[in-house]
């Protein structure tokens, strides 16, 4: 208990931090957001509203203390672009942006353990050097250039799938499946390529283990020792890359929407961006921190289901 409370406080003040830096860093960019709004031609006297409505004529600390205390209070403040609740604007990009990270972990995390699992069992066969330059290629390809491939390949040379765009669910649920299948390959490729060598990696100590020996010489199947002995054991450095990497994916998944046209936080924050929409690029950031951080408290507590020896060692330390 006093490890998670630790942990807690650690992820609350690492948040602190990372508000901080956004606030400042947002107000380090070039350009005014009452220009950017108004244009360069805007009246003096409607810029100096502008600046005024939205708190920008005030001091960067009373910014910041401002900023902190609508936090609290759940109000992330007005999008300078639109004009409407930051909250409203995020509401309505995050499931989109969610499920499609979501599927593209799914989709790596099969492939990823699926692919290191065959490359540890043929160590040193084709099927294991295949498997692992097919990975090589994962790591190195970038997501925007795969992602124009395969626009190119499945949408425009066989065409069986749309170039871009999203539908919702309720509206077309087979449009909708067809719209992210591209995007979360895109998306999930890089990623399964970091589980598959890691899965690897792990699966090839497991092997050489004296539990494994045990359970090989007491007759038991290969497929049985494999999955019920080695695998079990290796799924905590699964665990650890999904919950490390999965920062990496939501911001592989900002280049993925722009590629593809989805109207999630990659849009979002890009159009924020090129406008100065300081509040909403704040409460992006915000959101993306604050599930990262949840996400790695998660991860943490997800280590005593995998492996129980981690329960048995934080109550010894406690």
């Amino acid at each position: 208990m006093l490890r998670f409370l630790a942990r807690l406080g650690n992820a609350l003040f690492t948040l602190l931090i990372a508000t901080a830096v956004v606030f400042l860093g947002v107000r380090a960019l070039p350009g005014d957001p009452a220009v950017a709004l108004l244009g360069e031609e805007g009246d003096p006297a409607a810029l100096e509203a502008v600046r005024e409505q939205y708190g920008l004529d005030q001091p960067v600390i009373v910014q910041f203390v401002k900023y902190l205390q609508q936090i609290v209070t759940g109000n992330l403040g007005d999008s300078v672009r639109t004009g409407l609740p930051v909250t409203d604007v995020i509401a309505g990009a995050v499931p989109v942006t969610l499920e499609l990270t979501v599927v593209s972990m799914l989709v790596a995390v099969v492939i990823g353990v699926t692919t290191g699992v065959v490359a540890a069992l043929y160590r040193g066969r084709v099927a294991g050097w295949v498997v692992s330059v097919a990975a090589l290629i994962g790591l190195s390809v970038p997501s925007f250039w795969l992602g124009l491939m395969a626009i190119l390949v499945f949408a425009i040379m066989i065409p069986i799938l749309p170039a871009s765009g999203f539908v919702p669910i309720d509206i077309d649920p087979v449009g909708h499946v067809t719209h992210l299948v591209m995007p979360a390959l895109v998306l999930g490729t890089a990623f399964a390529a970091v589980i598959m060598r890691q899965t690897r990696a792990a699966m090839l100590e497991a092997l050489t283990t004296d539990y494994v020996r045990t359970a090989t010489a007491k007759g038991l199947r290969r497929r049985h020792v494999v999955m019920r002995h080695a695998l079990r054991n290796s799924l905590i450095v699964v665990v650890t890359i999904v919950g490390l990497q999965l920062g990496t994916l939501i911001a592989g998944a900002v280049v993925t929407e722009q590629v593809f046209v989805i109207p999630g936080f990659g849009k979002l924050m890009i159009d924020a961006v090129a406008t100065r929409d300081y509040p909403l690029i704040q409460g992006v950031v915000l959101i993306t921190a604050t599930a990262y951080i949840v996400i790695n408290l998660l991860t943490d507590l997800l280590y005593t289901v995998v492996d129980p020896r981690v329960r048995v060692t934080a109550g010894e330390a406690a």
